[in-house]
């Protein structure tokens, strides 16, 4: 009797473990446990860049172009994949913070490292429907990705954040981070718990990595964000009416970058600095231009 039960209990065991490895797993881990080990860690780690929100640092943030590296500015955010280490080099040589760009909320196909994860992707393009690739991102050569299948976008993300690391990066700045909100686009029924696991999964990895992290946009979660990021970057907030939600931030002295890309500084930056923010004009292209809120 005793056999006849063991036996039943080892084949439903290996007929779930059958079923759950020939299906995409969308992966909900609880992160009370995780986020502990990761405070430890931070607490282990006291060269972890944390920008002070009462130090109203200055900055530059250029993804397009040669790198201009004369400018006189605290911290400079770039591409993590384009910009040479040499140019990382040059402005950690000058004192200068260096935060590297790059998207883990949708699908860039130029980015040489898809393949290496996903062995049905080649060339420039995939078009297909396999997990974890979602809809067309609207004004963009870009996908979003379906950030449920957080089993399968994790390797990929630790690989970037790692190669932000030897490349010298003080911190990394993951966009588009808010798909959950992007409904239409992304054709799949993201939540925002979803949305939580996947952006704390990232947090996570950096912080067991070594490497500072910041928020990028995602306004509607920064109350329940604001513990496991250490800065925030927000395009447009002033526009939109949402820079107030970045007080929970500067509460706790958590530096907030941002940029408009409309209206003038001589009207959003008064309030930039009376909130705390360090902000600036930006052109869409973001490129060299900038206007500081420093001048103001």
């Amino acid at each position: 009797m005793k056999l006849l039960i063991v036996s039943n209990l080892v084949s439903l065991i290996a007929t779930t473990a059958a079923l759950l490895l020939a299906h995409h797993r969308i992966y909900q881990p609880t992160y009370e446990n995780r986020h502990r080990k990761t405070q430890a860690c931070c607490a282990c780690s006291p060269s972890l860049w944390r920008p002070k929100a009462s130090d109203d640092l200055t900055w530059q943030w250029q993804l397009q172009g040669t790198i201009d590296t004369t400018l006189n500015v605290d911290m400079y955010d770039i591409d993590l994949f384009d910009t040479p280490i040499g140019t990382i080099q040059q402005l950690k040589d000058q004192g200068k913070k260096v935060v590297c760009y790059f998207s883990a909320g949708s699908y860039e196909g130029w980015r040489s490292d898809w393949p290496q994860f996903f062995d049905f992707v080649s060339g420039d393009e995939y078009t297909g429907s396999e997990p974890p690739f979602a809809g067309r991102m609207s004004g963009w050569d870009e996908r979003w990705l379906d950030i449920r299948y957080v089993d399968l976008l994790r390797p990929i993300m630790k690989k970037r954040i790692e190669l932000a690391i030897s490349k010298g990066c003080d911190a990394i700045e993951p966009d588009n981070m808010d798909a959950y909100t992007n409904g239409a686009e992304t054709n799949i029924p993201l939540t925002y718990n979803h949305q939580l696991v996947y952006n704390k999964m990232l947090a996570d990895v950096a912080h067991e990595l070594g490497i500072s992290i910041g928020l990028k946009n995602d306004v509607d979660q920064l109350n329940d964000l604001v513990d496991h990021f250490d800065w925030a970057l927000n395009e447009q907030c002033f526009q939109y009416d949402e820079c107030d939600s970045y007080k929970v931030f500067v509460d706790k002295d958590k530096a907030v970058f941002g940029v408009e890309y409309q209206g003038f500084p001589s009207n959003f930056c008064p309030k930039a600095k009376a909130l705390g923010l360090s902000w600036l004009m930006k052109k869409l292209d973001l490129q060299v231009w900038r206007q500081g809120c420093e001048a103001f």
